[in-house]
């Protein structure tokens, strides 16, 4: 008598993995080491950047950046006794200020061309820092600020993706953490929509933050990058979220796949450390998630906009049921001080909402 080949496990009982269980320790060795370009843009470089050539900024934009990289050779303490790009700097006058900012529209090729300065600035990595501005606000909030300082000052260069100042806290935070930098002679080099000098308005009321903000200016030599300015064609028009069937389905299917409900997905958040986000998505294939609703208040729209970040930069898809992602922020929201960051997670969730469509026709052949 043979013996019955036993079925296979119904796709009912797998266990996919859950965001919701993770509650990750990061070491803060590991916060700095993380402090590099993402995956996205690991093969990146000058010479892979395409300018347009309407837009002769762009092209001028390579050349000021590759001999910004060119003049980090030296060492922090000797750089800093140099001006602009090498240039001597007078000994009667303070040194100039060593860091670029570039600023453009959405779609320029920012991240692209700072990228590009990391890996062509001749340092070794752990000489050489990229993270964005709330990567960087996070760093200090776990490592303490002067634990930040001595971390990164011995650093050649440090770049800031998104740089933002969406709160009085976050302004004077980050100016004395890159006045500090600077006064060691580490080069800085960040991006953003905003010239330095303009960060800010409409944002704040209170006048005592309008010096620091100039400050920040003086750290920086602007270069603008011309190009179509993707901030005028509105939000990208959400896929059509699953069924909570589809999304469960596909969860089950896909291994290394997460399962949360959405409410309960962003009462986690609450509880981890806005620094351990990307810790929280190691491993994952996937990130499914069930009745996507509207983020109830500011704080936890904010928390979803570094989650969102984490995802985009580990191109990790994200599959949904409930609402499109176009819905999470309310217009008060999007018309608010906060704007350019929910513009920014509706666009990266909704590619990566796209990502996810295949996950589906593999659920339904389970």
């Amino acid at each position: 008598m043979s013996t019955p080949t036993p079925s296979p496990t119904p796709i009912a009982e797998a266990r996919p993995l859950s965001l919701c269980a993770r509650e990750p320790r990061v070491p803060p060795e590991r916060l700095v080491a993380e402090l590099v370009p993402p995956p996205r843009f690991d093969a990146v470089r000058f010479s892979t950047y395409v300018p347009d050539p309407k837009q002769p900024s762009q092209s001028e934009a390579v050349r000021e950046l590759s001999a910004f990289a060119a003049s980090l050779g030296a060492s922090p303490a000797a750089a800093v006794k140099r001006g602009w790009f090498g240039r001597k700097a007078r000994t009667s006058a303070p040194a100039a200020p060593r860091g670029v900012y570039l600023d453009g529209g959405y779609g320029v090729g920012k991240t692209h061309l700072l990228a590009s300065l990391w890996h062509a600035t001749d340092a070794p990595p752990e000489k050489k820092a990229f993270g964005t501005f709330v990567e960087l606000t996070n760093l200090v909030g776990a490592l303490g600020f002067q634990q930040t300082v001595a971390t990164l000052s011995g650093h050649r260069l440090l770049c800031i993706d998104e740089f933002e100042l969406d709160d009085p806290g976050d302004t004077v935070l980050v100016s004395s953490l890159l006045a500090r930098l600077v006064e060691a002679g580490v080069a800085l080099a960040a991006t953003s929509n905003t010239l330095p000098g303009k960060l800010g308005e409409g944002r704040f009321a209170a006048q005592d933050f309008l010096r620091e903000i100039q400050g920040l200016s003086a750290h920086f030599r602007a270069l603008r990058i011309d190009g179509d300015d993707y901030r005028h064609r509105g939000l990208p028009e959400a896929p059509a979220p699953f069924t909570e069937e589809q999304v469960v389905r596909a969860a089950r299917a896909t291994p290394g796949a997460s399962l949360d409900a959405f409410p309960a997905l962003l009462g986690h958040l609450a509880r981890v450390h806005p620094s351990r986000y990307g810790a929280l998505t190691d491993g994952l294939s996937a990130v499914c998630l069930t009745g996507v609703a509207p983020v109830p208040d500011q704080s936890t729209a904010l928390r979803l906009v570094v989650l969102a970040d984490r995802l985009y930069d580990r191109e990790v898809p994200v599959l949904a049921s409930g609402l499109p992602f176009d819905r999470l922020f309310s217009e008060e929201m999007l018309n608010g001080g906060y704007r350019k960051k929910y513009f920014r997670a509706i666009s990266r969730l909704t590619a990566l909402a796209r990502d996810a469509k295949p996950l589906v026709a593999r659920g339904a052949e389970e």
